[in-house]
């Protein structure tokens, strides 16, 4: 077969060449860093300059004052002061970890295509690559790509809501976050998402899981989807189901519950859509639901964040008819690409299985995080890991999170009662010493803070743990 005009590209001697100065370029770059550390002071007051014009365009002060100078380095990144942090966030789950070598080649070779968008009208052969691998492990049979994980979740409620026409209800759990579009932030369970925003959706929520309380908590998830389900027979068109609440707190359901809630939601042939958009990736199993033993048990999967390219997966039955979705713009190229590879390492690598790299990262980080004073919990499963701060107030949450900022350690806050504190490891490239680091400025920080708490003794846990 000949080759096209791309595969004699990728093969021509000066872009070998090329290619592998830039990669040397970058590691060169990427040996300067090797741990946290502060900026220059010259650096910092242009720095200063950047925030206040940063704020002026944007009409909003940023939640961390980070402006990043462009490289990084596995679970290190530098800001544009000269700073050098851990990036233990991720955007909220978005990089695979910074300037990670297979990622920055993919992108060359993006940059080699002949569009820098591809959408519904034009879309390259790389997309078919990509999607041909993302539905043989779904395990459901179609997958339609998009620009974001909201997007997805809109998506996948299209499909639920033409396919149960004229159902027009839908199921959540308390604590949900589904997204921040009118519809979404009707569905999410924050009430600040839908401050001054017209009610779109009709929504109601289930209570979800308490591993404290198995029984009790499976059984009273049921008895109040039943008290729904007979209070608007017929009118339920699909169910959000998160197998670990993000935004909620890092909340982990089970197998035994997720399978009750199906159960009676499959006799009521209400759809099931599962929302994978920050799990996808991070947990024991290349897809949460899996992990949970519910593969085949889901009509629609939405993923994200570590995807790049953001996808709705969905099953023959409710396939859509033309023109429910389509987008100009599907995602970049260079994203394309970088999904392409991110998800061959995940299926070609040893992250997953209770023995695999994702597990023994997990495991690490527990055995740190016991060791801390002021730290209830973890939660959380996998790469996402989650604790309480001392009384578990979100002052004393965002003030830790911002001290940590300040120290070399990005996380973020999550749930509200009580407030948390979380990470999501940047899994592309990370070392044991890297969470060892993190750790030891975590260990720091909580013990500059413990004075403050002068109540808080050892066991005691805050309201709602």
């Amino acid at each position: 077969m000949t080759q096209s005009l791309f595969e004699r590209l990728c093969q021509d001697e000066r872009v070998i060449q090329a290619k592998q100065l830039l990669l040397d370029s970058l590691a060169d770059a990427q040996s300067h860093l090797q741990k946290p550390s502060k900026a220059s002071h010259k650096k910092s007051v242009s720095y200063t300059k950047l925030l206040k014009q940063m704020k002026s365009v944007r009409g909003l002060d940023l939640w961390f004052p980070y402006i990043g100078s462009g490289p990084g380095k596995g679970a290190l990144v530098e800001l544009a002061d000269g700073h050098v942090k851990y990036d233990f966030i991720c955007g909220i789950g978005a990089h695979w970890s910074h300037s990670n070598k297979d990622i920055v080649e993919s992108a060359i070779d993006a940059a080699l295509q002949n569009i820098v968008m591809q959408g519904n009208l034009q879309q390259n052969q790389i997309v078919v690559q990509l999607m041909s691998q993302m539905v043989k492990a779904s395990g459901l049979d179609h997958v339609f790509l998009t620009s974001s994980g909201a997007m997805a979740v809109e998506n996948g409620l299209k499909i639920a809501f033409q396919h149960r026409f004229p159902a027009n209800r839908i199921l959540a759990f308390e604590g949900c976050f589904m997204g921040r579009t009118l519809a979404l932030s009707q569905i999410t369970d924050k009430s600040l998402y839908r401050d001054g925003l017209p009610d779109t959706i009709n929504v109601d929520y289930i209570p979800f899981y308490d591993s404290k309380n198995p029984k009790e908590s499976t059984q009273n998830a049921l008895n109040t989807l039943s008290q729904y389900l007979q209070r608007y027979p017929g009118k339920y068109a699909v169910m959000c189901l998160e197998m670990v609440q993000g935004e909620g707190g890092y909340n982990v359901g089970s197998s035994e519950f997720f399978q009750a809630i199906i159960d009676l939601l499959k006799s009521q042939n209400i759809l099931v859509l599962i929302d994978e958009i920050q799990t996808f990736g991070r947990t024991p199993e290349l897809f949460a639901h899996h992990y949970f033993g519910l593969t085949g048990q889901a009509d629609i999967v939405t993923v994200g964040k570590l995807t790049q390219v953001c996808a709705t997966f969905f099953n023959k039955k409710t396939t859509p008819r033309p023109g429910l979705i389509s987008q100009t713009f599907t995602s970049s190229t260079s994203a394309i690409f970088a999904a392409n590879t991110i998800f061959n390492q995940l299926l070609e690598s040893d992250f997953y299985g209770q023995k695999g790299q994702i597990m023994k990262w997990h495991r690490r980080m527990v055995k740190h995080l016991k060791t801390i004073p002021g730290v209830q919990g973890p939660f959380g499963l996998g790469a996402m890991i989650a604790f309480t701060p001392f009384d578990g107030s979100k002052q004393t949450a965002v003030s830790i999170v911002k001290a940590l900022f300040d120290a070399g350690l990005m996380g973020f806050i999550a749930g509200s009662y009580p407030a948390r504190i979380r990470f999501l490891l940047p899994i592309g490239q990370l070392s044991m010493d890297d969470i060892d680091g993190a750790m030891s400025i975590l260990k720091d920080v909580m013990l500059e803070h413990q004075s403050k708490y002068k109540k808080f003794k050892k066991g005691w846990v805050p309201k709602g743990e």
